[in-house]
């Protein structure tokens, strides 16, 4: 069993920067693929992001291509998504996941969520 609980999100100016975390409980964090998801009011929830387990490799939807980065310290079981360059149109409730395994765009392929953080982008 993982548990998740993101923090960092809030309100920013358009072209401001934020930093949201992902601290997860057990010992086997290494074992788990992270991404970011977000979901927009009446909209679907989308992939934003993920990277392994080891944190060689990650993948980013193209609309955060270039101003997000995903990264991930095992030592301290947290993963981070660091968002630069925000637009109104990234304003989201922002959640992680954990995977076990190899990472995915897929969010029903994900093994457990966090409970959102709301990143507001003001224009």
């Amino acid at each position: 069993q993982v548990q998740l609980v993101e923090s960092g999100g809030g309100l920013v100016q358009a072209g401001g920067s934020m930093r949201l975390s992902c601290a997860a409980s057990g010992r086997t964090f290494s074992s788990y693929a992270m991404g970011w998801f977000r979901q927009a009011p009446g909209k679907e929830r989308e992939f934003v992001a993920f990277i392994s387990g080891s944190g060689t490799t990650t993948d980013y939807a193209d609309s955060v291509k270039g101003r997000f980065t995903i990264s991930r310290d095992n030592a301290k079981s947290t993963a981070f998504l660091q968002m630069n360059s925000l637009r109104p149109e990234d304003t989201a409730v922002y959640y992680c996941a954990a995977k076990w395994g190899r990472g995915s765009i897929v969010a029903d392929r994900y093994d457990y969520w966090g409970q959102g953080t709301q990143v507001h982008v003001s224009s």
